[in-house]
C-alpha cells in the first residue's frame, strides 16, 4: 500500500470524541452477509447488520467521526451447537469490522472495534442475535472527491461462561469471517468539496493502517534493552481464567504480568495477572555464513471477561510532585489485523539463531502491541474527579518488548516463547482526549503522562500447549501451571 499510493489523501485518526463534523449527516444502515470459519473449520452463514451516522458531506481536512456504531450479528444455531453441553449459560461479544476507507485510486482502511455491554443468555435452541458497540477512529480526508466507506473482513470472539461466572470449556469461540462474493458491501459515500487540501499524502502503517503524521509516536524509545532470565514456576493465586483449546495444535495460553513506569510522575504501575493466547506461526529456516537461523512469526491476543485487555489496575501517584492522585487504568489491545488469506498479521516475530561451529545459540523475541490506555474512577487527594467515561489516549500507542536468549552447553538463560520469561522495552503515551465531565481535563492529564517513553519490563510464565496438555505446565483443564511474578 505505501508504495503504489504516493498520492494518497485520506487519513485516519485517533477516537477522539470531539472530531469536527459537517453540519448534515447521513445514516449507515447496511445489511451485509458473511461466510465465517469456526476454530474446527466448519463455515457458517453469519448475517450482520451495521448501523451508524456519519457526515453527509465534508471538505478537506475536516475530521468526521461515525458515531453510534452498531453491529447487529445473526449466528445460526450451528454455531452455538454444543456449547450448552459445554457448560455455557451466558456469552459476551467482540467484533472486529474492517473498514476500507477510499477516495478515487487513494486507499486506507480502518478498524471498528465493539463489545456486547452486558453478557448474552445462552439459549438453549436455535440461533442467537447479538448487538456490539463502541467507539471507532475518524476520518479526515485531505482532497476533494467523494470518500467511500466500505465493509470487509470481520472478526467475532465469542467469551463462554457458565451460570457460577466461571470460564465454561471451552473458553471462547472465534469465527473469522469473509464477505459472500456478490454482496454489496458499501456503508456510506460522502462528498468532499474543494478545499486547500493538496491530495498529496501518503497513509502511514498503523493501528488502524494510518494515522495524521503530525501524530505518529513522537519521542517514541526504540532501543534493544538486554533480556533477563527465565520466568520460575510459581503456585501464587489471584489469576484470571485462562483455558486453552485443545483443538488448536499451535495453539497456546499463558500468564503475564509485570511493570511500567511514569517517568513524569517518577513511579511505576503493576499490573496484574493477565491471560495472553498465543498463535504460532511455522517456522521458516534461513542459512546466514555460520550461523541457521530459526524465524518464526506468531500472534498474541490479550483475554480478560472475554476482551482483548490486560485486567484493570490501579495506581496512586504524586502528581506534579505533591498531590496524591488515583486512577484506575484499562489497557485495551487493538487485536492484529487480517490478511487476504485469512491469517492475521504477526505480532511476535522470533530469531534463533545457532552458530553452527560452536553449536551455540541465541534468540530475540520481539513483541509488540497495539493498545489504548483508559483511566476511570479518579480521586485527587481523596476527593473523586469526574473524567467522564472517554478520558483515553486519544489514538492507539504500541508497546514493544524484547526477549533475549542464550543456549551454550545444554544451559538456556533467558527468554523464549516456548518456555517464558522477562521482556523488556519502553512505551511513550499518546495525548489524551475524552477526559472531563464537566470540564476538559485533557491537558492535566497529556501534562501528566504523556511524551515521555517510559521503561516496561513483562513477566511471561511457562504456556501450556493444549494440544499436549504437559501437566507440568497445563492444569486437567487446560489451564497454564506458571503463574509469574511482577518484577521491577
Amino acid at each position: 500500500m505505501r508504495g503504489a499510493a504516493v498520492a494518497t489523501a485520506v487519513m485516519l485518526g485517533g477516537m477522539i470524541p470531539g472530531a469536527q463534523a459537517a453540519s448534515g449527516t447521513q445514516r449507515i444502515d447496511a445489511e451485509l452477509a458473511y461466510t465465517c470459519a469456526a476454530p474446527g473449520g466448519e463455515q457458517h452463514p453469519v448475517e450482520v447488520g451495521v448501523t451508524a451516522e456519519v457526515a453527509d458531506s465534508a471538505r478537506p481536512d475536516d475530521r468526521l467521526q461515525p458515531e453510534g456504531v452498531t453491529l447487529d450479528v445473526r449466528l445460526p444455531e450451528a454455531v452455538l451447537a454444543g456449547v450448552p453441553d459445554a457448560g455455557a449459560a451466558a456469552l459476551t461479544a467482540a467484533t472486529r469490522l474492517s473498514v476500507a476507507v477510499s477516495q478515487d485510486d487513494r486507499r486506507a482502511g480502518a478498524e471498528w472495534l465493539g463489545t456486547t455491554p452486558e453478557p448474552v443468555t445462552v439459549p438453549g435452541a436455535g440461533g442467537l442475535a447479538l448487538s456490539t458497540t463502541g467507539r471507532v477512529p475518524y476520518v479526515q480526508p485531505t482532497a476533494a472527491g467523494e470518500l467511500a466507506l466500505d465493509a470487509g473482513a470481520l472478526t467475532v470472539e465469542l467469551g463462554l461462561s457458565k451460570a457460577d461466572g466461571t470460564p465454561a470449556d471451552p473458553g471462547s469461540i472465534v469465527l473469522e469471517c469473509v464477505l459472500d462474493p456478490g454482496r454489496d458491501a458499501a456503508l456510506a459515500k460522502i462528498p468532499v468539496a474543494g478545499g486547500d487540501g493538496d491530495g498529496e499524502g501518503e497513509p502511514e502503517p498503523g493501528p488502524t493502517e494510518s494515522w495524521p503524521a503530525d501524530e505518529r509516536d513522537a519521542g517514541a524509545v526504540d532501543g534493544r534493552p538486554e533480556g533477563g532470565t527465565a520466568a520460575k514456576p510459581s503456585a501464587g493465586g489471584g489469576a484470571p481464567p485462562c483455558v486453552g483449546d485443545p483443538s488448536a495444535e499451535l495453539g497456546m495460553v499463558a500468564y503475564v504480568t509485570g511493570y511500567a513506569n511514569a517517568p513524569k510522575l517518577d513511579g511505576a504501575t503493576r499490573f496484574p495477572v493477565a491471560c495472553a493466547r498465543i498463535t504460532q506461526g511455522l517456522s521458516q529456516l534461513v542459512p546466514d555464513g555460520e550461523f541457521l537461523h530459526i524465524l518464526q512469526d506468531s500472534t498474541v491476543d490479550l483475554e480478560y471477561e472475554g476482551k482483548p485487555q490486560l485486567p484493570p489496575s490501579s495506581g496512586t501517584f504524586l502528581t506534579f510532585g505533591f498531590m496524591p492522585t488515583t486512577a484506575t487504568l484499562e489497557m485495551t489491545q487493538i487485536p492484529p489485523a487480517a490478511n487476504p488469506d485469512g491469517t492475521r498479521e504477526a505480532n511476535i516475530k522470533s530469531d534463533l539463531a545457532i552458530n553452527l561451529a560452536e553449536g551455540s545459540t541465541k534468540g530475540l523475541t520481539v513483541v509488540t502491541l497495539q493498545l489504548m490506555l483508559r483511566l476511570r474512577d479518579v480521586e485527587v487527594n481523596g476527593v473523586p474527579l469526574d473524567v467522564g467515561d472517554n478520558c483515553r489516549t486519544n489514538k492507539p500507542f504500541p508497546l514493544r518488548l524484547e526477549g533475549r536468549m542464550t543456549l551454550k552447553d545444554g544451559v538456556q538463560v533467558g527468554y523464549t516463547l516456548a518456555t517464558g520469561g522477562e521482556l523488556t522495552g519502553s512505551v511513550t503515551l499518546p495525548p489524551f482526549s475524552g477526559c472531563g465531565a464537566h470540564e476538559d481535563l485533557d491537558s492535566l492529564f497529556t501534562a501528566s503522562l504523556s511524551g515521555v517513553p517510559g521503561y516496561v519490563k513483562q513477566t511471561q510464565g511457562a504456556p501450556c500447549a493444549a494440544v499436549s496438555a504437559d501437566p507440568t505446565f497445563c492444569t486437567p483443564d487446560f489451564r497454564p501451571t506458571d503463574i509469574p511474578t511482577a518484577a521491577r
